[in-house]
């Protein structure tokens, strides 16, 4: 598996690519590129990103985020707002916008989630969003969506948007871990809705 998540919707593709470093622990300084989603604290964290960075990291970030990443950074930010594309240090990704139904992450607010291609993979990272318009139009090799509730779509919607775009693999993510979200019992909910013939795995400790 060539997927880490470090905890709640903290992410790291082939030991490289990093989605919203989040209560990291150990210090590889090994980031080619850092997406953020949006700059709630579970999502940009400025001590975990100073374990995973060095000095050519490029950041990939929306407006708000950017705001405080350069306050603290000199690195290379490239800004991004919901429905573009573009490409860094060879990876070409694609953002949609993440956002809940009237309450927390509202969608004028700006935030993103990212359809990324690496070694001719595509993987999706959701954000903080509910069960979308935009999200279920998504098309994904590896789809990482959130489960937890609250500030996101539950285990039941989480699995029924991995039943609309049908990706090869679905990993949930964002739950057991920040109050307020659900635990390890999600994944029996997401499980009784997700088709079977969808694979997944749980990684989420």
């Amino acid at each position: 598996m060539n997927i880490k998540i470090n905890c709640h919707s903290s992410i790291c593709i082939d030991e490289e690519f990093y989605f919203d470093p989040f209560d990291v622990d150990d210090k590889p300084q090994n980031a080619k590129i850092i997406f953020i989603t949006h700059s709630h604290f579970d999502h940009l964290d400025i001590k975990s990103i100073r374990k995973v960075m060095n000095d050519k990291t490029v950041f990939i970030c929306t407006e708000d985020s950017k705001k405080i990443l350069e306050k603290h950074f000199k690195n290379e930010i490239v800004l991004v707002k919901p429905n573009m594309s573009g490409e860094v240090l060879g990876v070409k990704y694609t953002t949609f916008p993440a956002y809940n139904f009237g309450h927390h992450h509202f969608k004028e607010l700006g935030f993103v989630g990212y359809t990324v291609i690496i070694n001719n993979v595509s993987y999706t990272v959701c954000g903080d969003t509910d069960l979308t318009e935009e999200l279920a139009k998504v098309k994904t090799d590896v789809l990482l969506v959130p489960i937890g509730g609250t500030f996101t779509m539950d285990a039941e919607n989480g699995a029924r948007l991995a039943n609309i775009i049908r990706p090869k693999l679905v990993i949930p993510t964002h739950y057991n871990y920040i109050e307020g979200t659900a635990g390890k019992s999600a994944e029996k909910v997401f499980l009784k809705y997700l088709d079977k013939n969808i694979p997944y795995e749980f990684l989420v400790k």
